[in-house]
Protein backbone atom coordinates (compact mmCIF):
# COMPACT_ATOMS: atom_id res chain seq x y z
CA UNK A 1 0.00 0.00 0.00
CA UNK A 2 3.08 2.60 0.65
CA UNK A 3 4.23 2.17 -2.73
CA UNK A 4 0.60 2.54 -4.32
CA UNK A 5 0.39 5.90 -2.39
CA UNK A 6 3.60 6.67 -3.44
CA UNK A 7 2.62 6.12 -7.39
CA UNK A 8 -0.64 8.21 -6.39
CA UNK A 9 0.69 10.79 -5.11
CA UNK A 10 3.50 11.42 -7.42
CA UNK A 11 1.53 10.82 -10.34
CA UNK A 12 -0.91 13.78 -9.02
CA UNK A 13 2.06 15.82 -8.46
CA UNK A 14 3.19 15.06 -12.37
CA UNK A 15 -0.49 15.90 -13.68
CA UNK A 16 -0.21 19.20 -11.54
CA UNK A 17 2.94 20.20 -13.09
CA UNK A 18 2.01 19.51 -16.49
CA UNK A 19 -1.29 20.82 -16.76
CA UNK A 20 0.84 24.19 -15.69
CA UNK A 21 3.38 23.71 -18.77
CA UNK A 22 2.90 26.18 -21.42
CA UNK A 23 4.49 23.72 -23.88
CA UNK A 24 2.72 20.59 -22.78
CA UNK A 25 -0.45 22.32 -22.71
CA UNK A 26 -0.11 23.99 -26.34
CA UNK A 27 0.20 20.59 -27.30
CA UNK A 28 -2.24 18.70 -25.64
CA UNK A 29 -5.14 21.55 -26.80
CA UNK A 30 -3.30 21.79 -30.78
CA UNK A 31 -2.42 18.47 -31.08
CA UNK A 32 -6.13 16.23 -31.26
CA UNK A 33 -7.67 19.18 -33.22
CA UNK A 34 -4.79 18.84 -35.79
CA UNK A 35 -5.42 14.80 -35.96
CA UNK A 36 -8.61 15.23 -36.09
CA UNK A 37 -9.40 17.46 -38.79
CA UNK A 38 -6.55 15.95 -41.08
CA UNK A 39 -8.25 12.64 -40.04
CA UNK A 40 -11.93 13.25 -40.71
CA UNK A 41 -10.83 15.84 -43.77
CA UNK A 42 -9.00 12.44 -45.45
CA UNK A 43 -11.94 9.93 -44.62
CA UNK A 44 -14.53 12.45 -45.80
CA UNK A 45 -13.19 13.26 -48.98
CA UNK A 46 -12.48 9.54 -49.49
CA UNK A 47 -16.18 9.27 -49.62
CA UNK A 48 -16.23 7.21 -45.83
CA UNK A 49 -19.40 7.62 -44.12
CA UNK A 50 -21.37 6.44 -40.97
CA UNK A 51 -19.27 3.16 -38.93
CA UNK A 52 -16.01 4.13 -40.92
CA UNK A 53 -16.06 7.89 -39.90
CA UNK A 54 -16.93 6.46 -36.22
CA UNK A 55 -13.80 4.03 -36.51
CA UNK A 56 -11.82 6.95 -37.95
CA UNK A 57 -12.91 9.30 -35.13
CA UNK A 58 -11.62 6.69 -32.37
CA UNK A 59 -8.45 5.64 -34.30
CA UNK A 60 -7.43 9.44 -34.41
CA UNK A 61 -8.70 10.14 -30.34
CA UNK A 62 -6.19 7.12 -29.36
CA UNK A 63 -3.33 8.95 -31.73
CA UNK A 64 -3.74 12.21 -29.02
CA UNK A 65 -2.77 9.58 -26.29
CA UNK A 66 0.31 7.70 -28.04
CA UNK A 67 1.83 11.47 -29.11
CA UNK A 68 1.77 12.86 -26.09
CA UNK A 69 3.32 9.84 -24.40
CA UNK A 70 6.08 8.95 -27.05
CA UNK A 71 8.36 12.29 -27.34
CA UNK A 72 7.97 13.10 -23.53
CA UNK A 73 8.56 9.93 -21.89
CA UNK A 74 11.46 9.39 -23.98
CA UNK A 75 12.75 12.78 -22.82
CA UNK A 76 11.51 12.80 -19.43
CA UNK A 77 14.72 11.64 -18.10
CA UNK A 78 17.29 13.60 -20.12
CA UNK A 79 15.17 16.92 -18.97
CA UNK A 80 15.59 15.04 -15.66
CA UNK A 81 19.22 14.83 -15.75
CA UNK A 82 19.05 18.73 -17.37
CA UNK A 83 17.35 20.08 -14.16
CA UNK A 84 20.10 18.29 -11.72
CA UNK A 85 17.69 15.66 -10.12
CA UNK A 86 18.14 12.32 -11.96
CA UNK A 87 20.70 11.62 -9.45
CA UNK A 88 18.37 12.43 -6.66
CA UNK A 89 15.71 10.49 -7.80
CA UNK A 90 18.49 7.38 -8.45
CA UNK A 91 19.57 7.71 -4.69
CA UNK A 92 16.00 8.11 -3.02
CA UNK A 93 14.72 5.44 -0.81
CA UNK A 94 11.57 4.64 -2.86
CA UNK A 95 12.32 1.93 -6.16
CA UNK A 96 13.36 3.87 -9.39
CA UNK A 97 10.79 2.37 -11.49
CA UNK A 98 8.08 3.50 -8.95
CA UNK A 99 9.44 7.34 -9.17
CA UNK A 100 9.49 6.93 -13.21
CA UNK A 101 6.26 5.07 -13.89
CA UNK A 102 4.18 8.24 -12.39
CA UNK A 103 5.56 10.44 -15.14
CA UNK A 104 4.23 8.89 -18.07
CA UNK A 105 1.02 7.54 -16.27
CA UNK A 106 0.83 11.78 -15.86
CA UNK A 107 1.54 12.19 -19.56
CA UNK A 108 -0.85 9.46 -20.47
CA UNK A 109 -3.83 10.76 -18.75
CA UNK A 110 -3.29 14.40 -20.19
CA UNK A 111 -3.49 12.80 -23.76
CA UNK A 112 -6.53 11.14 -22.50
CA UNK A 113 -8.13 14.89 -22.81
CA UNK A 114 -7.30 14.30 -26.87
CA UNK A 115 -9.65 11.30 -26.39
CA UNK A 116 -12.75 13.05 -25.59
CA UNK A 117 -12.08 16.27 -27.69
CA UNK A 118 -11.80 14.53 -30.82
CA UNK A 119 -14.55 12.86 -30.45
CA UNK A 120 -16.55 15.85 -29.64
CA UNK A 121 -14.81 17.75 -31.98
CA UNK A 122 -15.48 15.14 -34.88
CA UNK A 123 -19.70 14.88 -33.72
CA UNK A 124 -20.16 19.03 -33.29
CA UNK A 125 -17.63 20.36 -35.86
CA UNK A 126 -18.27 17.38 -38.90
CA UNK A 127 -21.76 16.03 -37.59
CA UNK A 128 -19.94 12.16 -36.63
CA UNK A 129 -22.74 9.68 -35.41
CA UNK A 130 -20.46 9.14 -32.52
CA UNK A 131 -22.64 6.37 -30.71
CA UNK A 132 -21.38 4.18 -28.54
CA UNK A 133 -23.33 0.51 -27.80
CA UNK A 134 -21.85 -0.29 -24.66
CA UNK A 135 -20.72 2.89 -22.68
CA UNK A 136 -19.69 1.04 -19.44
CA UNK A 137 -17.24 -1.17 -21.68
CA UNK A 138 -16.21 1.57 -23.77
CA UNK A 139 -15.07 3.71 -20.57
CA UNK A 140 -13.28 0.50 -19.17
CA UNK A 141 -11.72 0.13 -22.84
CA UNK A 142 -10.53 3.79 -23.08
CA UNK A 143 -9.07 3.81 -19.11
CA UNK A 144 -6.82 0.24 -20.10
CA UNK A 145 -5.83 1.80 -23.33
CA UNK A 146 -4.32 4.53 -21.23
CA UNK A 147 -2.80 2.89 -18.58
CA UNK A 148 -0.94 0.79 -21.27
CA UNK A 149 0.28 3.84 -23.39
CA UNK A 150 1.60 5.06 -19.77
CA UNK A 151 3.43 1.78 -19.27
CA UNK A 152 4.71 1.57 -22.29
CA UNK A 153 5.76 5.11 -22.16
CA UNK A 154 7.50 4.03 -18.90
CA UNK A 155 9.86 1.51 -20.61
CA UNK A 156 10.34 3.80 -23.26
CA UNK A 157 11.77 6.11 -20.51
CA UNK A 158 14.08 3.74 -19.24
CA UNK A 159 15.34 2.46 -22.11
CA UNK A 160 16.36 5.40 -22.99
CA UNK A 161 18.10 6.67 -19.74
CA UNK A 162 21.83 6.93 -21.20
CA UNK A 163 21.04 7.95 -24.62
CA UNK A 164 22.00 11.99 -25.14
CA UNK A 165 19.13 12.80 -27.81
CA UNK A 166 16.62 10.48 -26.27
CA UNK A 167 13.65 12.55 -27.34
CA UNK A 168 14.62 11.58 -31.14
CA UNK A 169 13.91 7.90 -30.46
CA UNK A 170 10.52 9.02 -28.74
CA UNK A 171 9.75 11.28 -31.95
CA UNK A 172 11.06 7.98 -34.20
CA UNK A 173 8.41 5.41 -32.65
CA UNK A 174 5.27 7.99 -33.00
CA UNK A 175 4.44 6.91 -36.31
CA UNK A 176 5.94 3.41 -36.89
CA UNK A 177 3.06 3.02 -33.71
CA UNK A 178 0.28 4.41 -35.44
CA UNK A 179 0.78 2.37 -38.60
CA UNK A 180 1.47 -1.08 -36.82
CA UNK A 181 -1.25 -0.50 -33.87
CA UNK A 182 -3.86 0.16 -36.63
CA UNK A 183 -5.15 3.49 -35.71
CA UNK A 184 -5.92 4.47 -38.99
CA UNK A 185 -5.00 1.77 -41.62
CA UNK A 186 -6.34 -1.63 -40.63
CA UNK A 187 -3.46 -4.20 -40.18
CA UNK A 188 -4.85 -6.43 -42.72
CA UNK A 189 -3.49 -4.24 -45.56
CA UNK A 190 0.18 -4.02 -43.62
CA UNK A 191 2.82 -6.54 -44.63
CA UNK A 192 2.44 -9.80 -43.07
CA UNK A 193 5.69 -9.81 -41.38
CA UNK A 194 4.31 -6.69 -39.02
CA UNK A 195 1.53 -8.89 -37.65
CA UNK A 196 3.64 -10.16 -34.84
CA UNK A 197 4.78 -7.22 -34.05
CA UNK A 198 1.48 -5.21 -33.72
CA UNK A 199 -0.06 -7.72 -31.61
CA UNK A 200 3.05 -7.06 -28.80
CA UNK A 201 2.19 -3.67 -28.61
CA UNK A 202 -0.69 -2.87 -25.96
CA UNK A 203 -2.21 -0.39 -28.33
CA UNK A 204 -3.04 -2.49 -30.85
CA UNK A 205 -5.29 -4.35 -28.51
CA UNK A 206 -6.75 -0.74 -26.37
CA UNK A 207 -8.01 0.53 -30.01
CA UNK A 208 -9.49 -2.99 -30.89
CA UNK A 209 -11.34 -3.36 -27.30
CA UNK A 210 -12.66 0.70 -27.89
CA UNK A 211 -13.58 -0.30 -31.09
CA UNK A 212 -15.75 -3.47 -30.49
CA UNK A 213 -17.29 -1.94 -27.15
CA UNK A 214 -18.64 1.44 -29.50
CA UNK A 215 -19.93 -0.98 -32.64
CA UNK A 216 -21.39 -3.72 -30.16
CA UNK A 217 -18.91 -6.18 -30.24
CA UNK A 218 -17.05 -8.21 -27.84
CA UNK A 219 -14.05 -5.87 -26.22
CA UNK A 220 -12.93 -7.93 -22.88
CA UNK A 221 -10.22 -9.89 -25.39
CA UNK A 222 -8.72 -6.56 -26.39
CA UNK A 223 -9.19 -5.67 -22.58
CA UNK A 224 -7.25 -8.41 -21.19
CA UNK A 225 -4.83 -8.67 -24.13
CA UNK A 226 -3.77 -4.58 -23.30
CA UNK A 227 -4.02 -5.02 -19.27
CA UNK A 228 -1.44 -7.92 -20.16
CA UNK A 229 0.97 -6.56 -21.99
CA UNK A 230 0.78 -3.48 -19.60
CA UNK A 231 2.08 -5.82 -16.80
CA UNK A 232 4.70 -7.16 -19.13
CA UNK A 233 6.22 -3.66 -20.37
CA UNK A 234 6.12 -2.72 -16.56
CA UNK A 235 8.12 -5.89 -15.16
CA UNK A 236 10.62 -5.33 -18.46
CA UNK A 237 11.18 -1.45 -17.90
CA UNK A 238 11.41 -2.55 -14.26
CA UNK A 239 14.30 -4.96 -14.57
CA UNK A 240 15.89 -2.91 -17.33
CA UNK A 241 15.66 0.29 -15.19
CA UNK A 242 17.61 -1.84 -12.31
CA UNK A 243 20.03 -3.21 -14.93
CA UNK A 244 20.65 0.13 -16.19
CA UNK A 245 21.13 1.68 -13.19
CA UNK A 246 23.92 -0.56 -11.70
CA UNK A 247 25.55 -0.33 -14.75
CA UNK A 248 25.39 3.81 -14.52
CA UNK A 249 27.10 3.49 -11.19
CA UNK A 250 29.21 0.90 -11.84
CA UNK A 251 30.61 2.96 -14.54
CA UNK A 252 29.75 6.47 -13.30
CA UNK A 253 27.85 7.61 -16.26
CA UNK A 254 24.59 8.48 -14.99
CA UNK A 255 25.27 11.97 -15.35
CA UNK A 256 26.31 11.41 -19.38
CA UNK A 257 29.35 14.14 -18.43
Amino acid sequence: MRYVRVVAVAWWLQLKLRSRSAFDGILGVLYPLFFANTVFMMYRGAGASGPALLSAAIGASIMGVWSSTSTTAASSLQQERRQGTLELLVAAPTPFPLLILPMTLSMATVGAYSLVATLLWGRFAFGIDITVRDPLAFVAACLATVAAVGVLGFLVAVSSVRYRTAWALGTALEFPVWLLCGFLVPLSLLPGWSRPVSWLLAPTWGIDAVRAAAVGGNPLPGIAGCLGLAAVYGILGTLLARRLLDSARANATLALS
